[in-house]
């Protein structure tokens, strides 16, 4: 038996860890990311931090901010395996009040960026960089 193996059978079909729940059902692009965010305290299960070895079941409610979205959920089910997106959204249900700030926060997205300016062409590749640099993304 390989250790990977292990913990899957302490845990039992109706429970994950937090990290691989939130990396299996597509909420976090790795399952290292996800495991970030619970230590660093942006994840709370139940209204209360957790880390990232923590027991989650159907039934308990996820929360966690990533960048100006605050998002929360439900837990409905326990995916095996990460899977298709369509498989993901079966396994937890959004609340009403997170898909309200999400849609308006994607309102006010698209109201700043109709008001930004736009430049009359493309910018060449040394004013792409120096984009870039300004908005810290290399």
């Amino acid at each position: 038996m390989s250790s990977y193996e292990a913990p899957a059978e302490s845990t039992g079909g109706g429970a994950a860890r937090v990290d691989r729940w939130l990396f299996g059902v597509r909420l976090f692009k790795s399952r290292s990311l996800a495991t970030q965010a619970v230590s660093g305290g942006k994840v709370h299960v139940n209204d209360r931090r957790v880390k990232p070895a923590h027991t989650l079941r159907p039934g308990n409610r996820v929360s966690f901010v990533r960048g100006a979205m605050q998002f929360e959920c439900v837990v409905v089910e326990i995916a095996p395996r990460r899977g298709s997106a369509a498989d993901a959204l079966r396994c937890y249900q959004e609340t009403d009040a997170s898909q309200a700030r999400r849609a308006e926060l994607a309102g006010r997205m698209r109201l700043a960026a109709a008001l930004a300016p736009r430049p009359q062409e493309r910018p060449d590749k040394h004013q792409r960089r120096e984009l870039r640099r300004l908005r810290g993304r290399s």
